[in-house]
């Protein structure tokens, strides 16, 4: 007999930080995957790492999802029961310098998959949102109720529109659809296969750190210390990634047992706990042994003093929680980085 798949699901972006590790995830949970990506924001490499840690052979598509065409061709290569939509440019400080690259690329492409969506038997839509939605809350912690704010970069209004548009389409076209909206991704997953790759100069915190504790960067920059914070730097509720990765898995298991009670549903994805960039660097230095040098320069254009979920709705609904708290985060990042510098990668 052959193996029992709980379904197909489509990942777009599933060669990224946050896809990768979905994917490990769902294959873990019996779901059969596959994978669109550019591979703009990612190596091909890791396709052959998620192999390895499941076992499993994956079909890959290398399309780029603003292709309608290209897209439309995937899906009739292959039925799909979900599809989760990670595959996005993400960098909040290159949206401020290309706005319009942001809007056509990451609005493009929702549009282009959802009209890929509608005429298949695709029954539902997993999006990857984020806090960012929430711009600077009023109220702390964030709970699914508090209201957008202005977007505080070009990045972050496009997850807004998007959000907007899923809905719309979810409650006309009867595909319940939902949103993880989350917090800062950070940390890798056990093996050390996979993790956090950016382009160039990271723009994320953590593989700052990483990048700079094994040398490849001179010194880590800390943007801005007159934050009214408890340390005077900007807080963020750090989420890691495998934890991030089991929350996608919850959200399509809701979708193909048809649990959900709305057309449209989203849902906060964090710990719960604020903790200020020093914290961070504190907690990595201590946890791997190693000194990091930094200097404190001035804030940085788009970012926001603090913010922080209130993930109760998630633990009660999605039936999903957090369980990594920021030491592992810290330790598996540091993991990652080494065995990257060892493969030559």
């Amino acid at each position: 007999m052959g193996k029992i798949v709980k379904g197909r699901i489509l990942v777009t972006g599933g060669l990224g930080y946050i896809g990768s590790h979905t994917c490990v995830e769902l294959i873990r949970s019996g779901y059969e995957v596959s994978i669109i990506d550019n591979l703009v924001n990612s190596e091909r490499f890791i396709l052959d790492r998620i192999e390895k840690i499941t076992g499993e052979k994956i079909d890959f598509y290398e399309i780029d999802i603003t292709d309608l065409t290209q897209t439309m061709i995937c899906f009739n290569d292959k039925k799909f029961d979900l599809v989760i939509h990670f595959a996005a440019l993400k960098s909040v400080n290159e949206s401020i310098k290309f706005p319009d690259r942001y809007f056509k690329n990451n609005v493009g492409s929702v549009e282009n998959i959802l009209k890929c969506i509608k005429s298949e038997d695709v029954k539902g839509f997993v999006f990857s949102s984020s806090c960012t939605v929430y711009g600077q809350p009023d109220i702390l912690p964030v709970t699914e109720s508090s209201p957008f704010k202005k977007a505080e970069s070009p990045y972050a209004e496009t997850k807004q529109i998007c959000e907007k548009i899923i809905k719309e389409f979810a409650i006309i076209n009867k595909k319940p659809s939902i949103s993880l909206r989350y917090f800062n991704p950070v940390g890798a997953h056990d093996s050390g296969l996979i993790g956090e790759l950016p382009r160039g100069v990271p723009d994320n915190l953590v593989p700052f750190i990483t990048q700079t504790a094994i040398g490849k960067r001179e010194k880590l920059k800390v943007f801005g210390d007159d934050y009214s914070t408890k340390d005077g730097t900007p807080v963020r509720d750090y989420i890691h990634v495998v934890d991030l990765a089991e929350a996608h898995v919850s959200a399509v298991d809701r979708l193909m047992n048809e649990e959900t009670n709305e057309s449209y549903e989203f849902f906060n994805i964090g710990t719960g706990k604020g903790y200020s960039v020093l914290e961070v660097i504190k907690s990595f230095e201590r946890v791997n042994k190693v000194q990091l040098p930094y200097d404190i320069v001035g804030r940085r254009q788009g970012d926001i003093e603090s913010i922080y979920s209130d993930n109760k709705f998630s633990k009660q609904t999605l039936n999903w929680r957090a369980s990594r708290d920021l030491d592992q985060m810290m330790k598996s990042a540091w993991i990652w980085e080494k065995k990257l510098k060892e493969s030559g990668s």
